[in-house]
Formats: structure tokens, C-alpha cells, sequence
């Protein structure tokens, strides 16, 4: 019997809801969008404005900086449309809905940052072999432009980058890049003083490693959960340990713990109880338990009297 019928799914819900508004992994989309929005306005603007300036005095390090920062508003838009599609209503075919698409624009966004690397570390090595004189003055005053707009949208992310990995995602990018603008101000000063034009692509590779370094986390964690391995933070142990401290539990199996999107995680199990007679109350309050003590929004419990689990596959 599978016992997850979902009007019952859907009363629990409503009462996990209002009952315990501390509920960890809730992230209010409306706020997400507005400040993904904000952040593309700003950032586009500055690149327009940095790749500008960047050609017309021929700074890598700007145009680099650019690059950088276009990519960022690339991946901000694509969070912005994955996080818009995971709202969208199950369907017939899509019975999960769309919210993978965050997983899936987490994991692009990474690998889309990784290869913009390397178009500019060639340009980069190009550059050292032959460095061209550039105004550092113009490049400081740019760079200064984009510490403000990086950190005013870093603050944006600040309050939910723990609950949605997308929004990490983009909170590292704003940091890191402020970082980075902060090292080319202090670039363009010397050149401007020294006239050391080398620096201008000494300061792109530093970007690049920025970029590798800030990007590996979010390609793991994103391909972890594009495997529908188990999220970061849920202890699988600690589940398993719960379920077999419940009365009338003799045996836990075929559970299964995976992400539905970057901020809901799904878990299902079939569990052994020869002996105790259990009824929709028994599953909500595992459910519920799930839910506040594990963070696993949906969770489908099978119950089983038989005691050999290790026929299910043919019986299941």
C-alpha cells in the first residue's frame, strides 16, 4: 500500500505552513526575482560602460573585467528564468513541475564561467608577451565605478544566500568581483604612476583564478544535485538512525533522498513494520518531523508488514 495519498500531502502542508513559519529552506521567490532584476539593470550598465572604456583606452584587465561581469549578468538572467519556471504548476508529463531548471542553470552557469576562462587567459598570455601602454587613471576611476555597483548587489543576495544555492551562486559572483575591482583600482594607480603596463595582464590572470576558484564549489554542488545525489547539508545517516528509532520499525530500505530544485529536497522510503497497525497520523508526524527536523520538503513513506525486503524489487 502506498500510503502518501495527496490530499493528505497537501493538508499537511498547510499545517506545517502555518504552524511553523521557522520552517529553514524557504525563500520567498517574489524577493529573489526583485533582486535578480536589480542586479542585471546595474551590472548591465556597468558592463556596457566598462567594455567601452575597456576598447577605446585597450585595457585587458577592463575587458576582461567586462567579460567577467557580462557572464555574471548572463547567469543572473538565467537564475531569474529558471526561478520564474519552477513556479510554473505540475502537469501531466512534468509531474515534478520545472524546478529542476535551477539545478540545471546552476550547472551551466559554472561551466559557462569556466570556459569564459580561457578565452581570456589566452588573451592574457598574448598580452605579457606584448604589453600595449594603457591609461591607468581611466582604468582605476572604472574599476572604482564597479566596487559600488558589485557590493550594493552582493547586499542584495546577502540575507538568502544560505537557503538556494542559485542565489549563493550569485552572491559569490558580486563578492568576488568587487574583490577584483578593488585589486584593478590598485592596478590602474600604479600604472598610471609606473607606467608598468605588464600589470594590466598580471590583473587579468588574478580575475581568471578569482573565477576558478569561486566557480569549483558551485560546479560541484551543482553536479552533485544535477546526479540527484544527496543535497549539501542533509545527513542521510541521521535519517536512517530516526526512522529506525520509530516504534514497530524493523527494517529501512529503498530510500532514496534527492533535490527537486536547488531549495526543496524529496525523499522517499519503504520501511518494515510487521507488527504495528499504522495510520495517517503515524505518516504525518514522520512527515513532519521530515520536514522540520531534516529539511525534506516531500517526502512518500511505504509501509511494509512483510519482514524480507530483499524481494522487493520484484514486488514493488
Amino acid at each position: 500500500m502506498n500510503s502518501n495519498p495527496d490530499h493528505h500531502h497537501e493538508k499537511h502542508d498547510k499545517h506545517q505552513d502555518h504552524g511553523h513559519s521557522h520552517h529553514h529552506h524557504h525563500v520567498s521567490p517574489q524577493h529573489i526575482t526583485r533582486a535578480f532584476i536589480i542586479g542585471i539593470i546595474l551590472n548591465l550598465a556597468f558592463v556596457i560602460t566598462e567594455a567601452i572604456t575597456g576598447f577605446m583606452i585597450h585595457s585587458l584587465a577592463l575587458l576582461t573585467d567586462a567579460g567577467h561581469n557580462l557572464s555574471d549578468v548572463a547567469s543572473l538572467a538565467l537564475v531569474l528564468v529558471a526561478t520564474s519556471l519552477s513556479k510554473k504548476k505540475a502537469t501531466k508529463n512534468y509531474t515534478y513541475g520545472y524546478q529542476k531548471t535551477t539545478i540545471l542553470v546552476a550547472l551551466s552557469n559554472a561551466v559557462l564561467l569556466l570556459i569564459a576562462v580561457g578565452a581570456i587567459g589566452y588573451e592574457a598570455v598574448q598580452r605579457m608577451i606584448h604589453p600595449e601602454p594603457v591609461q591607468g587613471n581611466i582604468i582605476s576611476i572604472i574599476a572604482g565605478i564597479g566596487i559600488l555597483i558589485n557590493t550594493a548587489t552582493a547586499l542584495l543576495f546577502l540575507k538568502d544566500k544560505d537557503k538556494d544555492i542559485n542565489v549563493r551562486g550569485a552572491y559569490i559572483h558580486m563578492a568576488s568581483d568587487a574583490v577584483v575591482s578593488a585589486g584593478v583600482v590598485v592596478a590602474g594607480i600604479i600604472m598610471y604612476y609606473t607606467n608598468y603596463f605588464w600589470l594590466d595582464s598580471i590583473i587579468s590572470v588574478v580575475i581568471i583564478v578569482v573565477i576558478i576558484v569561486s566557480t569549483w564549489d558551485l560546479l560541484k554542488d551543482s553536479l552533485r544535485l544535477s546526479l540527484d545525489g544527496v543535497p549539501a547539508g542533509i545527513e542521510s545517516n541521521e535519517i536512517i538512525k530516526y526512522l529506525y528509532s520509530l516504534e514497530g520499525v524493523r527494517e529501512v530500505h529503498d530510500l532514496h533522498i534527492w533535490a527537486m530544485s536547488t531549495t526543496e529536497t524529496a525523499l522517499t522510503v519503504h520501511l518494515v513494520i510487521p507488527d504495528k497497525i499504522t495510520d495517517d497520523e503515524f505518516l504525518m508526524k514522520i512527515k513532519h518531523k521530515l520536514a522540520h527536523d531534516f529539511q525534506v520538503a516531500h517526502s512518500t513513506i511505504q509501509i511494509e508488514k512483510n519482514l524480507s525486503g530483499e524481494d522487493c524489487d520484484q514486488r514493488c
